[in-house]
């Protein structure tokens, strides 16, 4: 399900209405020439396959694993060139926020705000995010089933805006790692809101001795067809043309140049089981 208010927002893209949408991007804003490269390949690409697209980059990463770790370029040249991309390639974008505080301010560069995992729960957090009448994209926490999200949608909906979206994201096994239980994407849907199913996020290895967080991007597609499968509305996939290089997140990234040949057959899959 596109819901209308994402639709309105794609109005300027050609898309299937029956296929999926997907929310890609970077981990984090790097530089200019980073976001420019994978906004014109991914829209490019989503338009010859009729796929709804949404940009996605973090202006500034508030969750890391080590002190040293890379944040981010400030957050107004960050949310700059957000907005700045979202303009050249007519396309809407997301990032997520992380304090109350900053739920306004981004709504004056973003379309859609995306919770943290971390802070699904966080009250003042969504009832902020929700006052800018934005779409607020809420990532289920790792530490949750997918029928307690429903608490997170009454807030959005409590505080006066209706458009809501939850991301799948896996759940936390032992220490360092995670696992997809695909029963939390019909049961988030029961909200009667789009899911999104994040195909990079969910492969992460966290608590590293090494102060990285680790993944499996091998298995990107596994995650992504089997969401498809499970009816999946939307699909979150972070790309970088050399994870290898990404300042954030470049052990769960997929290849910008493996992306086209995932999306084809994640819509011919749809098709399918359509």
């Amino acid at each position: 399900m596109i819901p209308s208010y994402l639709q309105d927002l794609c109005k300027a893209q050609s898309y299937d209405a029956n296929n999926f949408f997907l929310i890609a991007g970077p981990c984090v804003v790097e530089n200019e020439e980073l976001v420019m490269e994978i906004g014109d390949k991914v829209a490019t690409l989503c338009k010859n396959l009729g796929i709804a697209y949404v940009f996605k980059a973090s202006y500034r990463k508030a969750n890391r694993t080590s002190a040293n770790s890379f944040t981010g370029i400030g957050d107004d040249t960050g949310m700059e060139l957000i907005k700045k991309v979202g303009a050249k390639y007519k396309v809407p974008t997301t990032s997520d926020i992380h304090a109350h505080d900053e739920a306004a301010i981004a709504a004056n560069f973003i379309d859609i705000l995306q919770i943290p995992a971390f802070l699904c729960r966080q009250t003042d957090l969504l009832l902020a995010a929700a006052a800018t009448q934005k779409i607020v994209n809420v990532k289920k926490g790792q530490f949750l089933s997918g029928a307690s999200m429903k608490f997170a949608v009454d807030k959005i909906r409590m505080a006066g805006n209706e458009k809501v979206m939850l991301t799948e994201r896996g759940n936390t096994f032992g220490y360092q790692d995670l696992v997809v239980d695909y029963r939390n994407i019909p049961a988030m849907q029961e909200n009667k809101v789009p899911v999104i199913m994040d195909c990079t996020h969910s492969l992460q290895q966290p608590n590293q001795l090494s102060g990285v967080t680790g993944g499996n991007p091998q298995l990107i597609e596994t995650i992504a067809k089997a969401a498809i499968a499970t009816g999946a509305d939307g699909l979150f996939i972070e790309t970088h043309p050399n994870p290898a290089q990404a300042k954030s997140d470049g052990a769960n990234m997929l290849s910008l140049e493996k992306l086209a040949p995932l999306l084809e057959k994640l819509v011919r899959l749809r098709r399918a089981v359509s």
